[in-house]
């Protein structure tokens, strides 16, 4: 039986107070891989750090990060898209801050720091992946119905991690054009990358609020129940085999 210890951490970086939540279990004993997790355009709520202690459940010490700064949170989709735009539109100060929370994932005590990976959902998908394009020092990533444009298109050489990417056949906001530019991107870089398309999943597949969030604010979000586990069990073979446990 998992015996999970959770924590809010907060710590310094990319010209920001930032926010962590911290899920370890103490009962797996030594030191083992960890896993950063990247939230959505929502910021880093209940639904994320649940991610973050079902990954420790595994084994995995997990770390939900903040890259809004102060934990901040959206309540509606025009408050997200700012956030998350800021984000995106001062890329060098929110490396700082992925950066700041991965060093901060390697320094607890349950974490081997030669093995690290992260996840991202959504918006932190799109993160997670540009950290990878940008050559962060990481075993893997796993990205959820996470966005895959980018500005800063991955070098042949740049991703030193795997790659794990996980789509809904029926994201109309990460469409197939999209896709089809992330194979060739990645194909040119040279990447180590495997695309698992979810047939009939919608943007969001994994979280059991977005059907509501869908209908609330008019959005093509969906969960999928079926997805959601298919998808769930897809990461936990990619890190058995990467890290043989």
């Amino acid at each position: 039986m998992a015996t999970l210890k959770t924590q809010a951490l907060t710590y310094e970086g990319g010209g920001a107070t930032l926010k962590g939540y911290l899920a370890v279990d103490e009962a797996a004993g030594g030191k083992r891989p960890g896993v950063l997790v990247v939230h959505e355009w929502w910021g880093q709520n209940d639904y994320v750090r649940g991610r973050a202690r079902m990954l420790a459940e595994l084994g995995y010490p997990a770390l939900a990060l903040d890259m809004f700064g102060d934990g901040r949170t959206a309540a509606d989709p025009d408050e997200a898209g700012r956030l998350a735009g800021e984000v995106m539109q001062n890329w060098g100060r929110s490396s700082e801050r992925f950066m700041a929370a991965l060093d901060l994932l390697k320094q607890q005590d349950a974490v081997d720091p030669q093995h690290v990976a992260a996840v991202g959902y959504c918006f932190g998908g799109g993160v997670a992946l540009q950290m990878a394009r940008d050559g962060a020092p990481l075993d893997a990533v796993v990205s959820f119905h996470g966005s895959l444009a980018t500005e800063r298109p991955a070098r042949p050489g740049s991703v030193k991690g795997k790659l794990l990417v996980q789509h809904g056949g029926d994201d109309t906001l990460v469409g197939d054009q999209q896709l089809a530019a992330f194979r060739e991107e990645m194909d040119k870089a040279g990447a180590d990358y495997r695309v698992i398309v979810h047939d009939g999943a919608k943007h969001g597949f994994t979280n059991p609020e977005a059907t509501e969030n869908g209908n609330k604010f008019s959005l093509p979000l969906g969960y999928d129940a079926q997805a959601d586990k298919a998808s769930w069990d897809e990461m936990v073979k990619f890190f058995q085999a990467l890290w043989k446990a």
